[in-house]
């Protein structure tokens, strides 16, 4: 980076617009431009968030510590470091050891090839086929072990690197047509890694750094000078790509969760002004700079299947953007891809606002995506909860534009995440549905009778354990006391003998909303529990299902013997939809804080009071 390009970094005058740019460097930072951007970074920051990074190495790391300074500080964070004393040090997966002091958010777990079998620091092509798979099988074994050990401890999210080889493949340029491809051998041994760390490893994450390695290019992502005096493997580029990458997650961790991607129309989707250039001459189709804007189209899909919703917010006439929607040829973003739209002249602060209330969704949870410089700074003058976005001035950066902002990086991804547009287009029919009841002189009752409700209660369903992690992650209105656990302290939970971690899953005649609501309950007494927590999606708030879930769990507690039921709201400023739902539930204050429901002297309702047919899972009841 030359001097002139850091001097206009240096003088950017808010952190969003500094992360954007610092992104789209280009000739690459060094070290000490690092540094001065992170102090310009911290300078920005009213008050940085603390990040723990504990880092466990079988090669150099201290070396990466101006680099997650600079990634922190570029996402408001203050990371610290504890880098294990060099080597596989076991003896940090211990309850007294130095990393588990230091209280990580994540755990880094730098690992080289070699280290998980001795075999692998040698060439594998020569080795018959039966032997390459019971290598692939004792690497798997020998990973899972030091994972484990790890996982047991109180050390954050669990992040798995595997060093590149520094080396092309043995065959060279006949590799991929090799029966024994190295590069094919440990594509499928990723993917075993992937499947099991998804499957058997809570709050864990393969990274991989092949990705990183292919996009440099080997020469640029290894610097050998420091590798071999220092073991110290990374070039500038990659030690910031690396540090990017593992403080993004720490970003998805520490932020309020984002969940809608709102995006401009004119300059943003296409190229030109609707209102002036007309459906067939905006830029959009095989041809620059049209085909840049189908890429950036295809990419916004990209980040639909991981699970953001998608909402348009443009100021246009909105017939004629409902053409370009239904009509043009290369618009590959339809009516049916946007979960609300706001196509209208009114100021896009209004029109967020407006969003936020028909999604039922906070505004910390929007990240907005414009061109127009006057649209952006009035958005972060106004709504700074949101994060804004500015798409680049040229069109061939736009495809690429959203790619390094931390919060649209997801650490799983359920059922629900993917079908998260088809359940709010589902809530919109609700809606209609219950203003046609109401035009007509219906009520609540009967709207709600309307609905042919059913409900799928689970107890201590392990199976759930990645969608009830995220709902106590992401859930902030109808929450009861906004614990926070991840998938961990969930699975911890569900095999604990004193704990019933319930959760149920709604439908409807419009459809399944999936999984929507979760409860944890300590038993503390054969006589007495706890309601640890209870809260709900605010997808399904005002169709009785809270009430009709709690009582099915307090069903379940007075089958077991439960007398008394004692619980806690704790006020946040966006849990107010909860605030009086345990006195409604026949909850009684006490003097402590807290609530109780003695069962004997106010047993559970029958179900037949909830306008809602209600099955328990056969094979997890009480």
């Amino acid at each position: 980076m030359t001097n002139t390009d850091l001097d206009k970094l240096l003088s950017t005058e808010n952190l969003a617009s500094l992360r954007q740019q610092t992104g789209r460097a280009v000739g690459g930072i060094n070290a000490a431009q690092a540094q001065r951007l992170t102090a310009h970074a911290k300078s920005l920051t009213v008050e940085a968030r603390p990040l723990n990074i504990g880092i466990v190495r079988t090669y150099t790391s201290d070396l990466l510590d101006p680099w997650f300074g600079l990634a922190g500080a570029l996402q408001g964070l203050d990371v610290r470091t504890y880098h294990a004393p060099y080597g596989l040090a076991l003896q940090e997966a211990h309850a007294n050891s130095g990393l588990v002091r230091h209280a990580p958010a994540i755990t880094l777990l730098m690992l080289r090839r070699e280290d998980l079998h001795p075999d692998l620091a040698r060439p594998i092509v020569g080795l018959p086929a039966e032997a390459r798979a019971l290598l692939r099988a004792q690497a798997l074994a020998r990973l899972k072990e030091v994972v484990c050990l790890f996982r047991a401890q109180k050390v954050g999210h669990l992040v798995l690197t595997l060093l590149p080889s520094l080396a092309e493949p043995a065959l060279g340029l006949y590799d991929s047509q090799s029966d024994a491809s190295e590069d094919a051998w440990w594509s499928e041994l990723k993917s075993d890694i992937g499947q099991w760390l998804r499957q058997g490893v809570p709050s864990s994450l393969f990274l991989d750094l092949d990705a990183d390695l292919q996009r440099i290019g080997r020469s640029g992502y290894f610097d050998r000078r420091f590798w071999y005096s220092a073991r110290f493997p990374f070039s500038p580029e990659a030690a910031r790509e690396l540090t990017r990458r593992v403080v993004a997650i720490g970003t998805v961790l520490t932020s309020p969760r984002a969940k809608v991607l709102v995006l401009d129309a004119d300059n943003t989707l296409w190229g030109g002004i609707l209102g002036e250039d007309g459906v067939d001459a905006i830029a959009l189709g095989p041809d620059y700079p049209g085909n840049a804007f189908v890429d950036f189209q295809r990419r916004i899909l990209d980040f639909m299947q991981r699970g953001f919703i998608l909402a348009l917010c443009s100021k246009n006439n909105f017939a004629d953007v409902d053409d370009v929607l239904r009509e043009h040829p290369h618009q590959i973003l339809r009516g049916e891809h946007f979960a609300a739209r706001r196509v209208n002249w009114l100021p896009k602060t209004d029109n967020l606002l407006s969003l936020a209330a028909e999604l039922n969704l906070g505004l910390d949870s929007f990240i907005f995506v414009d061109d127009s410089d006057h649209e952006c700074a009035a958005v972060r003058l106004r709504l700074p909860q949101v994060e804004v976005v500015q798409t680049p001035a040229r069109a061939v950066d736009i495809p690429t534009c959203l790619d390094q902002v931390a919060r649209l990086e997801i650490l799983s991804l359920t059922a629900e995440d993917s079908a998260k547009t088809e359940l709010y287009s589902q809530e919109r029919l609700r809606r209609d549905l219950s203003d046609d009841i109401g035009r007509g002189g219906g009520g609540v009752g009967e709207y709600l009778a309307s609905l042919k409700m059913k409900m799928r209660v689970h107890l201590n369903a392990e199976t759930h354990v990645s969608r009830l992690s995220q709902l106590t992650q992401k859930t902030n209105q109808f929450n009861l006391t906004t614990r926070r656990y991840d998938e961990h302290q969930i699975r911890e939970f569900v095999r604990h003998p004193e704990w019933i971690v319930a959760d149920f899953s709604l439908a409807d005649v419009f459809g399944d909303s999936g999984i929507v609501g979760v409860a944890l309950v300590e038993v503390l007494s054969p006589r007495q529990a706890r309601l640890d927590n209870l809260l709900m999606s605010c997808r399904v708030i005002g169709r009785d299902a809270e009430a009709a879930f709690l009582n099915v769990l307090l069903r379940q507690l007075a089958e077991r013997g439960i007398e008394d039921v004692v619980a806690e709201y704790l006020p946040t400023a966006k849990n107010d939809p909860v605030k009086s739902f345990l006195t409604d539930q026949q909850f009684d204050p006490t003097a402590d804080g807290r609530f109780r429901r003695n069962l004997l002297v106010c047993p559970p309702r029958p179900e037949a009071a909830f306008p809602i047919a209600i099955d328990i899972a056969a094979e997890v009841a009480v």
